[in-house]
């Protein structure tokens, strides 16, 4: 995951993702993070977290 041009980590599952965004100071629900036009969920989604891409 990457926030503002640093690299936090990998996440592997919504709760990581909320984790990452909380240190970055975007205090954001589980709820929230699945439908905010700020997460550009790439190869997957917050439901799928498989190690390939979904097709």
């Amino acid at each position: 995951m990457t926030v503002r041009g640093e690299d936090l980590g990998l996440a592997s599952d919504l709760p990581d993702l909320v984790e990452f965004l909380s240190r970055a100071g975007l205090d954001m629900e589980d709820t929230e993070v699945v439908v905010s036009p700020l997460i550009d969920w790439r190869g997957g989604g917050p439901e799928y977290w498989g190690p390939e891409t979904r097709q």
